[in-house]
């Protein structure tokens, strides 16, 4: 029960922001309630791996009650937030009920966004929740069925054929997973077709990969997924996208199965806060993490606009999150104790991590520039070590060190609805 006396933190959102925020404030004389519309806390960098077949949904998710059952002023609420009552000082559930706040967290993460054209949104799935990344799979696994099944050569090579939209992260990480699926996994599974012989075409629209690292290391990624037989193409933008494929300024690609990874949108915390955004959604903060005219409110994460120290925006990253939800944590234990708010909120750059299929990858750390074996290594390291419990990093840690001696995937079952538009193949 919390007590009546104590200030109530409301935290909506029990991702990497919102969890650090709770286990920060574990000792403080406050009461913690953690507002998600899901049960679990995912660890979205490895979508990708669930979305081919690499890793199962459990191995990246734990649920939100588990990670806090033994801080004892801290509960979980299953629910999804649709507006706040800033006056009231009250979150509001869609069901209705009202949770009042002395201080209020909103770590909402975001979404994916298609630059207007949310029509695309059934065609080419984004890679932001676990049901994303299982849609994907059947998409993917079931492409390769209904291609052993068909004689018809041209409905053969668009089944064949897998777009993804977008050079950021995602969309490396994604065509090179799905081309060591093709070219190892699946290679000998088939009769009538050869995997080895998809077509693996990664569009984006400027004039190369890995917009956030150096030239070289964007260099590095795109002649590795070349050599991964990954069709790279730069400087190509998206004009139309249906069922059979999608159309660029200059070229039309039959394809059945496209991966959306081009850019993201913030959830709605800003205009539920009334605070200003910037043209993505992301809620435009002071330099402690408040919402201006409204101390008593922070937002943290990828629904924060904030800028480190240098200029720069800081990156949407799980070490950026953890960072921000440790110093909202502070800011609160400081005012309950009668003491000023720390300095304003510093992003620590622990580098920018990418892998692009096995021994490659990319990381820029300061005037750090690491590819290769030794990068692919850190990279797998660095991501066992953001996984929430001991479970899930000894089940990944096994999973990956068995796919990389046989070459080989987890299990590949096609389950799941689809949610296709109607006559689509």
């Amino acid at each position: 029960m919390h007590a009546p006396d104590r200030k109530q933190v409301v935290i909506v959102g029990a991702g990497f922001g919102g969890l650090t925020t709770a286990q920060s404030l574990a000792k403080a004389d406050v009461d913690i309630t953690v507002v998600d519309r899901r049960n679990f806390h995912l660890f979205q960098p490895l979508l990708y791996q669930v979305a081919t077949a690499g890793l199962n949904p459990s191995d990246i998710a734990w649920p939100v009650r588990s990670v806090l059952r033994n801080q004892a002023n801290a509960r979980v609420l299953l629910g999804a937030v649709g507006a706040v009552d800033t006056a009231a000082r009250e979150v509001i559930i869609n069901d209705g009920r009202r949770l009042p706040y002395d201080y209020l967290v909103l770590a909402t993460g975001a979404t994916h966004t298609y630059f207007g054209h949310d029509e695309w949104a059934p065609i080419a799935p984004g890679l932001k929740r676990i049901d994303d990344a299982t849609l994907i799979r059947r998409r993917l696994l079931l492409a390769f069925e209904r291609a052993e099944n068909t004689d018809d050569a041209a409905l053969r090579r668009a089944l064949t054929t897998f777009v993804i939209v977008g050079g950021g992260p995602t969309g490396v990480e994604m065509a090179g997973a799905i081309a060591e699926l093709a070219q190892h996994a699946l290679a000998a599974d088939f009769r009538s077709i050869d995997p080895r012989d998809t077509r693996i075409i990664l569009v984006e629209g400027a004039s190369r990969l890995l917009g956030a690292f150096p030239e070289s290391l964007s260099e590095v990624a795109r002649r590795d997924l070349q050599r991964m037989s990954v069709d790279v193409r730069l400087n190509a933008q998206v004009i139309g996208c249906d069922a059979q494929g999608v159309t660029l300024q200059k070229d039309r690609i039959d394809a059945h199965t496209i991966v959306w990874a081009a850019g993201v949108a913030a959830s709605p915390a800003a205009r539920w806060v009334g605070c200003a955004a910037d043209r993505a959604g992301r809620a435009l903060v002071g330099a402690d993490l408040s919402v201006p005219g409204h101390a008593e409110i922070f937002v943290i994460g990828d629904t924060a606009s904030v800028k480190a120290a240098d200029g720069a925006p800081v990156p949407g990253v799980a070490p950026a999150a953890k960072q921000a939800g440790q110093h909202v944590a502070a800011c609160i234990r400081a005012e309950t104790e009668g003491k000023p708010r720390p300095a304003a909120f510093r992003y620590r750059n622990f580098g920018n991590l990418a892998t692009i299929g096995r021994n490659s990858a990319v990381i820029h750390y300061g005037r750090l520039k690491l590819s290769g074996r030794l990068a692919w290594w850190l990279w797998s390291f660095a991501h066992i070590y953001f996984l929430i419990g001991m479970r899930n990093r000894t089940l990944v840690a096994i999973q990956w060190f068995w796919n990389y001696l046989s070459y080989g995937r987890g299990a590949r079952l096609i389950v799941g609805s689809d949610t296709r538009p109607p006559g689509a193949p």
